[in-house]
């Protein structure tokens, strides 16, 4: 045997200590009480009531009931150790008529729920739209009426007054891209349009309610204020120059969407040729509005887009395929290596942003009922190992990454899927909204005790 003592493994690289550790949800997913306490309904609550457009007829009526139980569940983030907690305010709550006179009893509640998260050393972050436009704007014509811009951010002028003393991290809109194409382009969001002029200007009227939003912010509030976008990296089907081009083409309509104009005051390229005469044709000045400086970015990551060419496509003549590796039970591929380069393209596009991860996470079958805490979700938890390890390689790359937020905190309502589909690191049995803990939260938990070191082991159930 030699004498010469074999070198040490190189220690993990660690996130740093002030890594902010979040899980995020959203009001309409989760809250419940939709009208409670004089709040007026929203566009999901109308087309939850329209046959066949929710999974089995559900609404979110009930949800997690986290309108009465919010108590309950912030003391499971505190019991899985994290230091800030993403969540929308639902508008209607405040505003039931989306203007006018405020709702104090729908204050109250977001005042109550602040309050408790800071009791417990828990950050909030407030995301001001999450989907649920007041259904009496809807009705004075929505995110199309050139007003819209002034609505949201009279709103959010409203909820920095109330909260602005105490919360210090806001986000503007959560994902224009879906309102724009699930909700005016393809219809299968409400308002369930399918009008492509529609959906081109409501990505203008959403960007520049995200802008006068930034400036009402300055005036009102302290704290840092951002913009949260989903992206998807694109990648061709095949090398031919029809899926290459239909590839880009994708790229361009989801992913520069908004941060084109956000950042350089100007709709992305191409973008204008592709609507062609559907193409709203709003003056430069317009569009250099847009680009009021923000704080930070929020990117929401689940998978990548496997494209091809496809002509009935409005606008982009592209489709994404069914992809070639495993997938969750959203069908969506699972991809971490796509997840760094979301980051990195940020930063290479962009410039040395800083970065939250705002949503990450997968969709897995779990039983409505269970009897035993923690619950098994194997899958789950190689998943986010796998993407958190992205995560860290992106700020090897140098990403200046400071965050990541779990989405979710709960099971909760998924949209048109209803109930059916289940992203929480929480276990919710809807009929008794029981909370379980799943294996997937005591690893997140690990993770944020060791800045990380844990996700250089195997979890148990690794395949």
């Amino acid at each position: 045997m030699s004498g010469t003592r074999a070198p040490e493994a190189p220690s993990p690289e660690l996130f740093p200590e002030d890594f902010v550790w979040g899980a995020a949800t959203s009001a309409h997913q989760i809250e419940g009480s939709p009208l409670a306490d004089g709040a007026g309904p929203s566009i999901w609550h109308h087309f939850e009531r329209i046959p066949g457009r929710i999974h089995d007829g559900e609404t979110a009526d009930i949800a997690c009931d986290h309108y009465r139980r919010f108590p309950e569940d912030v003391a499971l983030l505190e019991r899985l150790e994290l230091g800030a907690y993403r969540f929308s305010l639902a508008w209607g709550r405040i505003l039931p008529e989306g203007r006018g006179r405020p709702n104090a009893p729908g204050i109250g509640f977001y005042d109550r729920l602040v309050d408790a998260l800071l009791a417990k050393g828990i950050e909030p972050w407030i995301t001001l739209y999450h989907w649920d436009l007041p259904a009496a704007l809807q009705d004075r014509g929505g995110w199309i009426h050139p007003d819209s811009a002034s609505w949201f951010a009279d709103y959010a002028a409203v909820a920095f007054r109330a909260l602005g003393d105490r919360v210090r991290s806001w986000i503007t809109l959560n994902e224009p891209w879906v309102i724009v194409e699930a909700g005016h382009g393809q219809g299968t969001h409400p308002p369930g349009h399918r009008d492509p002029r529609e959906s081109a200007t409501v990505a203008f009227r959403l960007l520049r309610a995200h802008a006068d939003t930034v400036r009402v912010f300055r005036a009102e509030a302290r704290g840092q204020i951002g913009l949260v976008v989903n992206l998807e990296p694109k990648d061709p089907a095949s090398r031919s120059t029809e899926d290459l081009d239909a590839a880009r083409r994708a790229d361009i309509a989801m992913n520069r969407l908004a941060l084109d104009p956000v950042f350089f005051g100007r709709p992305a390229d191409g973008l204008a040729d592709m609507y062609g005469e559907y193409w709203p044709r709003f003056p430069d000045a317009d569009w250099t509005a847009i680009a009021e400086p923000i704080d930070f970015l929020g990117v929401n990551y689940y998978s990548r887009g496997v494209t091809t060419h496809a002509d009935d496509k409005f606008p982009t003549r592209a489709c994404s395929v069914e992809p070639p590796g495993s997938v969750t039970d959203l069908g969506w591929e699972i991809h971490a290596p796509s997840f760094t380069r979301a980051l990195t393209d940020v930063r290479d596009r962009y410039g040395d942003v800083p970065i939250y991860v705002t949503e990450n996470g997968a969709a897995f079958p779990d039983p409505p009922a269970v009897d035993v805490e923690p619950l098994p979700d194997p899958r789950r938890v190689v998943y986010l190992r796998d993407h958190l390890r992205a995560a860290r390689e992106a700020r090897r790359r140098g990403v200046d990454l400071r965050g990541y937020f779990v989405w979710s905190l709960l099971d909760n309502f998924e949209w048109t899927h209803g109930t059916s589909k289940r992203f929480g690191i929480v276990h919710v049995d809807y009929a008794t909204q029981r909370r379980t803990l799943k294996e997937s939260a005591l690893f997140y938990r690990d993770v944020v005790r060791t800045r990380g070191a844990v996700l250089d082991a195997a979890p148990r159930g690794d395949p």
